[in-house]
């Protein structure tokens, strides 16, 4: 599957959280950019060495970036750099505290088959940073982009015993740390299409209730908590654009009244994803 592009890669889900870092969402709109300063600009963003997702957006929004933060300051310096270079070629941009996910299996390849307990991983901010060595945070860097990556040659890089690996990711896993080993799917050659929905409510109460009833769908693969965008951020895989419709159109009858707005986008083009900060040593 990976030689005929179903598959993209293997990545491992890490929980930055867990490592004392938090996390700032970006939404950018575009002006006057030629496609080659729109490649500049995206360019800018995966080569940071904090962005955890870059991708390109159809719909109300050309731009996401997703970064690690560690140091509120650094952040705040990071992008007061980026709006010298490029404030001109923004329209509006929009920052968001993104402060955990719920991570669904892909029930949408079978979605004839109920599952009642379709939650993998959850990631929540807050909480005491687990404490961790500098081979593992070498060993994270290397797994965040390969997750099958030899044990042998891991060994090599890190200067230890394969055995010594092996224990070190059980750890990782045991403390929260690696939440689990995933693929990037290229959803288009499945006849699939992802689309992110945005979900505001007239009453904040309903938000759980929300969740719950969108938990048990099969179409659902993530669920994103913000604050500072909407109140329910579901991701969404779907056959069609007339599907993702019909779905919007349930939510609402289910809910009806308490909907103030839905919106959605599709993604254009994953340009980076890296569930580990780029540590340099």
């Amino acid at each position: 599957m990976k030689e005929e592009g179903v598959i993209n890669n293997f990545y491992t889900a890490i929980d930055t959280f867990r490592l004392g870092y938090n996390v700032f969402r970006i939404y950018i709109n575009f002006q006057y950019v030629t496609q080659k300063i729109k490649e500049e600009i995206i360019k800018y963003f995966v080569d940071y060495k904090d962005s955890w997702v870059v991708v390109t957006i159809k719909g109300e929004i050309d731009l996401d970036v997703v970064i690690w933060v560690k140091d509120i300051y650094d952040f705040c310096q990071f992008w007061e750099k980026t709006l010298d270079k490029y404030e001109d070629y923004f329209l509006e941009y929009y920052t968001s505290i993104y402060y955990g996910s719920i991570v669904y299996k892909k029930s949408f390849l079978l979605p004839e088959i109920i599952d009642s307990d379709r939650i993998i991983s959850k990631m929540r901010c807050g909480g005491k940073p687990v404490e961790i060595d500098e081979i593992d945070y070498k060993l994270l860097n290397e797994l965040a982009v390969n997750a099958r990556a030899p044990l042998v040659e891991l060994a090599e890089k890190l200067g230890c015993s394969s055995q010594s690996i092996i224990y070190r990711i059980k750890n990782l896993v045991k403390s929260g740390v690696i939440k689990g080993f995933r693929i990037d799917l290229d959803l288009s050659t499945l006849g699939l299409q992802h689309y992110k929905v945005d979900i505001y409510l007239k009453d904040h109460k309903l938000k759980k209730p929300m969740l719950k009833y969108l938990g048990d769908k099969p179409y659902i693969e993530f669920m994103n908590f913000t604050h500072g965008w909407a109140d329910v951020e579901p991701e969404f895989v779907v056959k069609s654009f007339d599907e993702l419709l019909k779905i919007l159109e349930e939510i609402n009858t289910k809910f009806s009244g308490v909907i103030k707005k839905q919106s959605f986008f599709i993604t254009e083009k994953l340009h980076k994803l890296r569930c580990m900060p780029e540590i340099k040593f």
